[in-house]
């Protein structure tokens, strides 16, 4: 086995554990919540009804169908057993709907608004912030205080801001949803132009806080390159200003491209708050009902896709920076 075959069996190993020990903690934290599923559920179920017997019976059926009477080790040895056949079980709010549909119905919309958001907020923030490095001046100095103001931001911060601006007061958007309640969803123009509509506000709060925060990072690996001893020996050599700026833009990049995997994989998690001042129809909406309601399998749902897609991602850029960085490279033939 060679040195990068190595590498990425350490890899695997590292990541695998990890997300054996996500799996344990998925199952066990939101049990750690204050409260019973079940009364909540039964007491909604029961509304109206006087008779105690009746009421009863109710509990203790959601109580047995949703395995909460068994010991917690039975409970995880069945989540477990569920999980590797995938199924991930029943939502307790959304009773008899399972989660797997749950989340089939709301990863489009999540991905739909905070996969271009980052790449656009990510692309734009290092042209500027690169910009900002080479040029410096007047362009320097308005860029980067700008880009700190907006970088200081919250994402939910900015989307209320934009809420009770554009949507409250303007009405130029909807306040809330993925679409007109009114509208069936189906391929058509009026129901293209409404998911749009509602599509432009959480788009915009997340692409500009994306757009400060990447223009401040590739500004300052610019300048960290621009002043390192390698541009200096490659001016002094007269290699032509145009190679020199590929060299730095390369490596100042290296960085960028860890802060986009990041960001790619917590797409479900970093800056769901937007979908929840929105009510974005996306997985952070689903995830804040289901810690209301208690509902176990759908906060595990959930969390687990969170924790896969921050995996992945990580995996993913480490595998690729073993395989282009010179450094690792030379630190994986030294482990020879």
């Amino acid at each position: 086995m060679n040195a990068y075959a190595r590498y990425v069996a350490k890899k695997v190993f590292w990541y695998g554990l990890t997300l054996i020990i996500a799996i344990g903690l998925n199952f066990i934290l939101p049990r750690l919540i204050e409260g019973n599923p079940v009364s909540m559920i039964a007491s909604k179920m029961t509304a109206g009804m006087t008779d105690s017997d009746s009421i009863k019976r109710v509990y203790e059926t959601f109580t047995v169908e949703f395995g909460i009477d068994q010991p917690l080790w039975t409970q995880f040895g069945i989540y477990l057993k569920n999980l590797f056949t995938g199924n991930l079980g029943t939502s307790f709010g959304l009773y008899p709907k399972p989660v797997t549909d749950i989340l089939a119905s709301a990863v489009p919309w999540t991905v739909g608004l905070q996969l271009p958001a980052i790449l656009v907020g990510w692309l734009v923030g290092n042209l500027l912030g690169a910009i900002a490095a080479y040029r410096k001046g007047v362009f320097d100095k308005v860029l980067f205080p700008v880009a700190l103001f907006i970088n200081s931001i919250p994402f939910f911060t900015l989307a209320i801001i934009m809420l009770y601006v554009f949507a409250l007061t303007l009405k130029w958007f909807p306040l809330s949803g993925g679409y007109d309640f009114q509208m069936v969803p189906q391929l058509s123009f009026d129901f293209i132009m409404s998911v749009i509509r509602h599509h432009t506000l959480p788009f915009l709060s997340i692409v500009l806080v994306t757009i400060g925060g990447q223009a401040i990072g590739m500004r300052e690996m610019s300048i960290y390159e621009l002043n390192s001893d390698y541009v200096l020996y490659s001016k002094l050599l007269g290699i032509r200003d145009g190679r020199i700026a590929r060299y730095v833009f390369r490596n100042a990049m290296l960085p960028q491209i860890t802060g986009l995997a990041l960001s790619i994989g917590t797409m479900v998690g970093g800056s769901l708050i937007c979908e929840i001042v929105f009510s974005y129809p996306g997985i952070g909406t689903w995830l804040f009902t289901a810690i209301r309601q208690l509902d176990y399998p759908l906060i595990s749902g959930c969390t687990l896709l969170i924790a896969i897609a921050v995996l992945l991602a990580n995996f993913t850029i480490d595998v690729i920076y073993g395989f282009i960085d010179p450094r690792i490279k030379a630190a994986q033939m030294e482990e020879q």
